[in-house]
């Protein structure tokens, strides 16, 4: 009598349902697989051999035939080897098939029969409970992650024995307990720590406060980098939503490590050298996550930005502006959250001396022309806050003076975030850089002096109707900050000097 237990696939950051079938029929002994298995799944059928046996079961010599339907589901990965060997232990009378109708079921087998966790264990709790699915039976390592769904029985094992001991009322495993605030896994870097550069800090805080997307130029070693890599310091925590998607995602890309739910907000730094694949995700046959979808609610930071590859800047274009990025391939179809906050920095030349007092910038017009060229305008519309860092004086770096607390900082961010919630509703992952064009009407028109200052700024500047609208976003943080409900000529007048490189850099 065939048996079927219920596991998942991964897809994207999405769990998709598939029936893991077995049937046990005379003939010679042999196992196969079928149902567009990768490599990994083909392999599980040793490995299944080899727990089942140290387990204590004894398998009869028969052919067996593992079915993963649907067939045009392409299965990859290592948590098919638990489903398969609890089938075939119910195809050949070890376990009650009853058992088996309402709960999922996805694990790593070793050969000794215990566990090792899987990735994506989020994500199936999430499916199952969309599908009404009561039990989702996953390695003990895993459970804590799957019981941050709410609604489902989560049943963490440690071995292959305890697994069917639970599955036939024999063994009650432990409740896990999920831990919502899990700590950072390293220190974040204080805003204090930076002499000098308050300029640079403020724009910092507006941008966090509003979502803005942030290019910070300037000559090498002024302390760009130090800023960006601040910046997730002073973001607000995340709220649980907003957790339990950024955890899915790390949990599909297996970077999740021991903790359960990610509160703080990721700061993902690729080199410049990434490639698309690698910035994007999906490279090769198995669809997996990118650095942009890995700082999904946190912050991108691309430093050095001309030095990365022309396809890979003008491929942010389309995530930056709807918050998605759906990777196509022969076979399959993913689409990865990408709302992030963009964080890049560059020099203003090549040799990096461009408008330094200190230095002579030996540069050629051509090839200042040509870097000018290395980011496109389009992208550059796309970041709202273009801040141009100077040098730290002496005094600053050899005094004993300390910056503001990122604390004190984010404190005021968390205020602007919650009047920006206030505003715009229910949705609370709007922020002013998202608003739509009904909200901008609605919310960020400025005073009549304001409105002047903007339309000379447009004819003189050449501004774009998107730097328009970007300032006025900026300008709308600008005044939330600062508690006012009315934006000022004196806001606009600020969001206009965030756009340096709407005029040319020397």
């Amino acid at each position: 009598m065939p048996a079927t237990v219920t596991t998942c696939a991964l897809l994207g950051i999405d769990a998709h349902w598939v029936q893991v079938e077995v049937d046990v029929a005379a003939g010679l002994p042999q196992t196969s697989t079928v149902g567009l298995p990768d490599h990994a799944v083909r392999e599980s059928k040793d490995r299944v051999r080899a727990a089942l046996r140290n387990s204590g079961y004894v398998l009869p010599p028969k052919r067996i035939t593992i079915n993963l339907a649907p067939a045009h589901l392409r299965k990859q990965g290592s948590a098919y080897d638990l489903p398969i060997a609890v089938a075939i232990l119910a195809a050949t009378g070890h376990t009650e098939a009853t058992s088996l109708s309402d709960v999922v079921i996805a694990g790593e087998l070793a050969l000794d029969g215990a566990l090792r966790p899987i990735r994506g264990a989020l994500s199936i709790a999430v499916a199952a409970r969309a599908a009404g699915q009561a039990r989702v039976l996953l390695p003990q390592a895993n459970a804590a992650e799957a019981a941050l769904v709410e609604g489902i029985t989560v049943l963490g094992v440690r071995s292959l024995r305890e697994a069917v001991e639970t599955l036939v009322g024999r063994h009650t495993p432990e409740a896990p307990e999920p831990a919502p605030h899990a700590t950072p896994s390293a220190p974040i870097s204080d805003l204090a720590d930076v002499a000098g550069q308050e300029p640079a800090k403020r724009a910092l805080e507006v941008a966090a406060a509003g979502g803005h997307n942030l290019l910070l130029v300037g000559s090498p070693g002024v302390g760009k980098s130090m800023l960006a890599r601040r910046v997730s310091g002073i973001l607000p925590e995340l709220a649980l939503t907003e957790a339990l998607e950024v955890t899915r995602v790390h949990s599909v890309a297996g970077t999740l490590g021991r903790q359960p739910l990610i509160r703080t907000p990721p700061f993902r730094a690729p080199h410049h050298t990434v490639s698309a694949a690698g910035l994007f995700g999906g490279g090769g046959s198995t669809p997996q996550p990118g650095e942009l979808a890995l700082a999904h609610h946190g912050v991108l930071f691309l430093d050095e930005l001309p030095e990365f590859r022309r396809d890979v800047l003008e491929g942010l274009r389309q995530p930056l502006e709807s918050d998605v990025f759906t990777v196509v391939r022969v076979g399959w179809r993913a689409t990865y959250p990408t709302r992030v906050m963009l964080v890049a920095a560059m020099n203003p030349c090549p040799c990096g001396h461009l408008g330094d007092p200190r230095h002579e910038c030996r540069c050629t017009p051509h090839q200042l022309a040509h870097y000018a060229t290395r980011v496109s305008g389009p992208l550059l519309d796309r970041i709202d806050l273009h801040v141009n860092v100077a040098a730290v004086c002496s005094g600053d770096l050899s005094g004993n003076r300390t910056g503001e607390p990122s604390a004190a900082i984010r404190t005021r961010i968390v205020l602007a975030r919650a009047r920006q919630a206030a505003r715009f509703g229910a949705d609370t992952s709007i922020t002013n850089a998202r608003m739509s064009d009904r909200l901008l009407r609605a919310h960020a028109q400025p005073d009549d002096a304001g409105r002047q200052l903007l339309e000379r700024a447009m004819t003189r500047l050449g501004l774009s109707a998107r730097a328009y609208t970007r300032i006025l976003k900026v300008a709308r943080t600008i005044a939330d900050l600062a508690e006012r409900d009315t934006i000022s000529a004196a806001d606009v007048a600020e969001a206009i000097q965030y756009r340096s490189l709407d005029r040319p850099l020397g």
